[in-house]
């Protein structure tokens, strides 16, 4: 009963010291954390039961979606250059991340390029375009998306000059010339007229009247001149010239005559007329045969500055105007038609001759001859 009573005083002493609100703020302090514990660990027991996690889910996971619910894009955008004009006909390659393959587009008058159907991820992107440095872009393509990249502006790529000078046909003409007026047999007489370039380039008429000039006069065209004269007066032909050294002029004078007029007449004049080359070209290879029948045809056959075959006006015409010609130095006796035409047959026989010769025999003799072809070899020019 003692004790009791001291309880409940104790009880009344503290109920009358601490205020009541205090009191009541306590039980509900307790109600509330008892609920929110229950329900905390009921929603802990629901999330096991279901096997969900008990952590947010990632951002990653709501942006990419499974492969199989993914959904390809498009890759947009333009190409300038430094001043911000469009570079057109700029080569962009588009290069997926895992893969070795490509796609290829080239942008428009507007510098524009698209890419469609593009698979989501990692790509990059190869701009090249001539006069500007090679440009290189990366990026990643959601699922699904329109991707307009920002405006790409290329660099002007750094040159290395380079100097090529080619000559103009004119120039490689003149090359030819100079080679061919090097051409000696034997390295004294005059091979001029052939010519070994497999692909030769045609004379202008300039140039035509050069080589003739450069072959009259040669020391060898007075030594020949001399040597016919000679045995002209050996045999006494020409009479009315008479022998002595006055004979001996006039007939020196006349083969001159006959060599000059005929060389510029066949190998210049009538050539710049009907646009003839009047040199031969050298065969070089192919059957024997067919190499006596090419040197003998180019008798009455030449190649014309356009490159094609064709008859030869020029010398057969040069000859008989050479023909022509002599008579007017010629004693009367010896002039005639008739001489005049056997004169060009036999200028035509000779020349059939000396192509023979040029083609087998000269070539072997002849010095300076550039890149001399060897006949055996089937893949010699």
């Amino acid at each position: 009963m003692c004790s009791d009573s001291y309880l409940a005083g104790f009880g009344r002493s503290l109920f009358n010291r601490v205020p009541v609100r205090c009191v009541w703020l306590c039980m509900v302090c307790l109600v509330c954390s008892s609920s929110v514990a229950a329900q905390t660990e009921g929603a802990r027991r629901q999330a096991v039961e279901n096997n969900l996690p008990d952590f947010p889910t990632p951002k990653a996971a709501i942006d990419d979606p499974p492969e199989q619910l993914k959904v390809p894009g498009t890759i947009s955008g333009s190409v300038v250059g430094p001043d911000g004009v469009a570079v057109v006909g700029a080569d962009v390659k588009l290069t997926l991340r895992g893969q070795t393959a490509s796609e290829d587009f080239v942008t428009s008058v507007d510098g524009q390029f698209t890419f469609a159907n593009v698979a989501p991820g990692s790509f990059q992107l190869k701009i090249t375009a001539a006069g500007f440095s090679e440009h290189t872009s990366t990026g990643v393509l959601h699922s699904g998306e329109t991707l307009a990249l920002p405006q790409i502006s290329m660099a002007l790529a750094t040159f290395v000059t380079q100097v090529r000078v080619e000559l103009t046909p004119v120039e490689i003409a003149q090359e030819q010339i100079h080679d061919e007026i090097q051409q000696r047999v034997l390295g004294v007489i005059p091979n001029f007229y052939v010519t070994y370039a497999p692909n030769a380039v045609p004379l202008t008429t300039k140039q035509k009247f050069y080589l003739d000039w450069k072959l009259s006069i040669d020391p060898s065209a007075f030594v020949a001149a001399g040597v016919v004269a000679g045995i002209q007066q050996a045999r006494n032909e020409f009479s009315a010239y008479g022998q002595g050294a006055e004979g001996y002029g006039k007939r020196y004078g006349a083969a001159f005559g006959d060599l000059t007029i005929s060389n510029l007449l066949g190998n210049a004049v009538f050539p710049a007329i009907f646009k003839q080359d009047p040199r031969y070209f050298y065969k070089g290879k192919g059957t024997v045969k067919s190499r006596v029948f090419y040197a003998l045809a180019n008798a009455v056959i030449c190649k014309g500055d356009n490159g094609q075959w064709q008859p030869n006006y020029s010398g057969v015409l040069g000859s008989l105007a050479a023909g022509g010609i002599s008579t007017l130095y010629y004693p009367e006796s010896d002039r005639s038609a008739t001489l005049t035409f056997e004169n060009t047959a036999i200028g035509i026989g000779s020349a059939a001759v000396f192509n023979l010769m040029k083609e087998f025999v000269l070539t072997k003799m002849t010095t300076n001859v550039p890149q001399r072809p060897n006949p055996t070899d089937p893949n010699s020019p």
